[in-house]
């Protein structure tokens, strides 16, 4: 089996498809709707996990997806 599991995956997902665990900046920032630019400043502040593999910058998927929950609860609780 691959080595993300089937929980990993989207209903219209095939078993034998392999998702990033990683993505560059541009498709990190492309995933979250912002620009590089905005990523970066992001990114300087040590709120949004990445990775550094020699000279490259690569971001968590999962990662991303808990910046995001933490962000959303974060807004949810501020506006309460």
């Amino acid at each position: 089996m691959n080595l993300m599991s089937r929980s990993h995956m989207k209903n219209d997902e095939s078993p034998g498809e392999l998702l990033p665990l990683l993505l560059s900046p541009k498709d990190a920032a492309k995933a979250l709707s912002v620009c590089e630019k905005t990523l970066w400043t992001i990114t300087k502040t040590g709120d949004i996990p990445v990775i550094k593999i020699g000279r490259l910058v690569r971001y968590p998927v999962e990662g991303l997806k808990k910046w995001i929950e933490n962000k959303s609860q974060e807004t949810t609780c501020q506006g309460t």
